[in-house]
Formats: structure tokens, sequence, C-alpha cells
């Protein structure tokens, strides 16, 4: 009798179900991100904007909203929505404006220029509730006097209002000193400061200059540049290194240096067997060419990779410092003892020896005590 009776199992008639909708569902969320590739890749979008929380709410909404949406057209989003959304932000600046009324805000200046080589100049104020632009003004024809720097911040100050302004920071160029002195007699309540992160990196790009330091990183971006400069040698390095680079850019110049120092000790053996390779022998840059001596015989100087080692170790902490204070979270309560957690570190990388750590301390105490040079 049982064979000519069903099973009655309604778990197993709701797997069923739950595997056609969900077959059903993960086709429909396909069609969907072909469409969203497709203008992501027409547009030439980022691929990083697909992780903005706007774009997350945008998503939402559209979701809600259902069936029929049809986007603003181009001057929708060019006048209304744009101004809209002006609004919208100076109405959640309000809570930074209450702020610097309260515990008081700092003004942040700094110049650099764009891929057009023009010179421009940013202003942003920043407060416990976080940091607010203000505007950035090209500055291409005017002269970076400290006078003219001057002007700009104390325009900058009077908007944000004098007594809500604690301090300026800038880097520590001249420029920016001559406009300290200007803004300490006019404003004697307000302080200039330097910036941490530019002060750390002018301590690395000093003891970068000492002779022990300084030739080595010279024939490492000697090598680094002989290589790059040929697509054979170029061609020969990222098969040693398994298609790796060994130069690896930093934000700054010496930030890029000691990168690029820590990738060449990264890949030493690679290298050193790349240089002593038949292939590398027989090329038109090998060790017997007037060119492809030099970087022979720094691959396989055990002085080059001593040194290199050395670097390292001084280098390090500092660069440890640097991204602590280059990050989001305030650094004003932890730099001096990180300072010092970095010059015992160095000491130890020194072996203890005063005569080696001495040089490298008077740089870092000489740009923590005076960074302004003034």
């Amino acid at each position: 009798m049982d064979k000519y009776v069903s099973d009655i199992n309604p778990g197993k008639k709701m797997m069923g179900q739950q595997t056609i909708s969900a077959t059903f569902l993960k086709a429909r969320i396909e069609k969907v991100d072909s469409f969203l590739a497709q203008w992501v890749y027409e547009a030439g979008i980022p691929f990083y904007a697909i992780d903005n929380n706007s774009f997350a709410q945008f998503c939402e909404a559209v979701g809600q909203f259902g069936v029929g949406y049809q986007p603003p057209s181009q001057y929708k989003l060019r006048e209304p929505l744009l101004k809209a959304e002006v609004e919208r932000t100076k109405k959640c600046l309000k809570k930074q404006e209450q702020e610097w009324a309260s515990t008081g805000c700092s003004i942040m200046t700094d110049a650099w220029s764009d891929r057009k080589r023009r010179s421009i100049m940013n202003l942003c104020v920043n407060c416990k509730e976080g940091t607010t632009f203000l505007y950035s003004k090209e500055t291409s024809d005017e002269s970076h006097t400290g006078e003219y720097i001057f002007n700009y911040v104390d325009k900058c100050i009077e908007e944000v209002g004098p007594k809500n302004v604690v301090q300026v920071v800038t880097d520590n160029a001249s420029n920016n000193m001559a406009a300290a002195e200007l803004l300490k007699v006019k404003r004697p309540n307000i302080f200039w400061s330097s910036c941490a992160t530019h002060t750390i990196n002018l301590m690395l790009e000093g003891i970068g200059k000492l002779p022990k330091f300084k030739g080595v990183i010279e024939k490492a971006n000697a090598f680094t540049i002989f290589i790059y400069a040929h697509h054979t040698t170029l061609a020969l390095m990222r098969k040693a290194t398994k298609k790796r680079d060994i130069v690896r850019p930093g934000v700054t110049r010496f930030a890029t240096s000691f990168l690029t120092l820590q990738s060449l000790a990264e890949k030493k053996e690679a290298l050193k067997v790349m240089v002593t390779s038949d292939e590398w022998g027989k090329s038109k840059w090998g060790p017997s060419s007037s060119k492809g001596k030099t970087p022979y015989a720094t691959v396989l100087s055990i002085s080059f990779w001593n040194g290199v080692s050395l670097c390292l170790k001084v280098f390090a902490p500092l660069v440890k410092v640097l991204r602590l204070v280059d990050g989001d979270r305030p650094s004003m309560g932890f730099v001096y003892g990180e300072l010092q957690k970095a010059k015992q570190e160095i000491i130890e990388a020194c072996m203890f020896k005063e005569a080696q750590y001495k040089p490298i301390f008077d740089i870092i105490d000489v740009s923590a005590e005076k960074p302004n040079g003034i």
C-alpha cells in the first residue's frame, strides 16, 4: 500500500521551494550586477566608489522605491540637487561649528601642485568632531611669501572666529615660519605649530644624509634606476622576483627610499641569483659591460647588504612613528613617548655604541625641540 501513497514531508517540499527561489534570486542579482558593472566600466567610475556608504544608501532607496524609478536629468544633478546637497552639508557641519566655539579648533593649511603643475593652497579646520574643508585657492601667479601666507590664514581665522582658533598647523617651510612670526605679532594668543608628519619626515631625511646611510641609499637608487631603464634588465628582474617590483612608491621621497630598501632586502637572494645567471651574463647589460659592472658589484657586495640592514633597523622605528602621526587618530598625546621608544630601538640597532647613534639623536632632538627652526 505504501508504494501508492506519497510521503508527506513539509520540510522536503519547503526545501524544493527554497532551492527554486534561491536560483531565481541568484539570476536576478546577477542581472542587476551585470547592468551595474556595464555602467561602471562605460562611465569610468573608480572601483572603490562601490564601497561608499552613500552608494549603499542609494541602492537601498531604489529597492524600497520599487519598479519604475527614473534617474534625475543632468540639469537636475547639476543645479537643484547640487544646491540641496550643499545646504545639507552645511547643516551637517553645524555640529562642528558649535564644537569650534566650545573647545576650540585648529586651522590647517598646505600647498601642493596638481598634474598641470598649478600651485594650490588648501585651508581646513580641525576639531574634536572632525575636519572641515573651507576652501582652496590657486596661487600659481603669486609669490608664496610669509606675508602672503599670513594674510591668507588670517582671513580664515576671521571667518572661523579668532576666539575659536587655538593654533595654526603647517609644514616647516621657511615662508610658513615667516608667517608664524607675523601671526605672533597680531594674534599672540594663537600658536603656530609644525605638522608632526612633516617634522618626522625631516628627521628621516636628515638621518638619510649622514654619510653612513647616504651611500647605501644612493647605491640602491642607482641600482633600481638601472633595472627600470632597460627592457632586458626589467624583464629579468621580474622573472627572478616572480613579477614583483623592487620599487615601492611612498607618499614622500624618503618613504619611497625606505620602501625600496625594504623591498630589496626581501628580494636579496632572488636578485643575487639573477645577476649570476647565464641570461644576465650573456645580456647586453651583463657584468662584462661598462654599465653593468656597478649593479653587478652592488648586488654581490656584502657591505651593501649590511648597510641596507642597518638602514632599515635605524629608519624603521621612526617610520613607525610617521605612520602613527599620519593617521586619523589624534597623535599629540603619544608622539613624545613613541619618539623615546624609537630612540631606544635605534640605540639597540647601533649596538649601544654612542659614536654611532649620537649623530642620529642630534638630528632627532634638533627637529623635535625646534621644528620651526626659529
